[in-house]
């Protein structure tokens, strides 16, 4: 597993399409969101916040508990399929804003195909190794900029 980074990020907003399900059946519950979401896009791809050369800063599979206060998945838990976006945007119909609060994160790529080996190395070898527990819900961050379907798991260590 290779570890890229210490990502302290402040609290920002995801607007998307959301759900809630059993974290056993995640694979089944989850994709009908990204679908759904990628499908009707055009209705806040002028929402989407961008960095200086008008690129979009960041796709986002965000996760919560089920009460919503983004604390770890045990049983069940809740998804978002969505865009960054500035603090101020106001959702469309059926389109759903979350304020993610602010972390320190240990960020590592990964595939579809490695997300669960990552995942597991991450939390019962990297985290232990270097003292590291995990305060709240891991998220899923998707660069635009990249095209191999790579995704960075961001792992919340410390409130901030």
């Amino acid at each position: 597993m290779r570890v890229v980074e210490l990502i302290e990020k402040q609290r920002f907003s995801v607007i998307g399409k959301s759900g809630e399900g059993l974290s056993s059946e995640s694979s089944n519950w989850i994709l009908p969101l990204w679908q759904e979401a990628n499908n009707n896009f055009f209705e806040i791809s002028d929402l989407a916040k961008l960095d200086v050369d008008g690129n979009i800063v960041g796709i986002w599979g965000a996760m919560s508990d089920v009460s919503g206060n983004f604390e770890r998945w045990r049983d069940g838990g809740k998804y978002l399929a969505g865009c960054e976006v500035t603090d101020d945007a106001i959702p469309p119909d059926g389109w759903t804003k979350w304020t993610l609060p602010a972390f320190k994160y240990v960020v590592t790529k990964c595939t579809q195909e490695s997300y669960q080996d990552t995942l597991k190395n991450m939390l019962s070898d990297y985290l232990p190794i270097n003292n590291y527990q995990i305060v709240g819900a891991i998220q899923e961050f998707y660069n635009p900029k990249d095209s191999g379907g790579e995704l960075y798991l961001y792992v919340p260590i410390e409130k901030i």
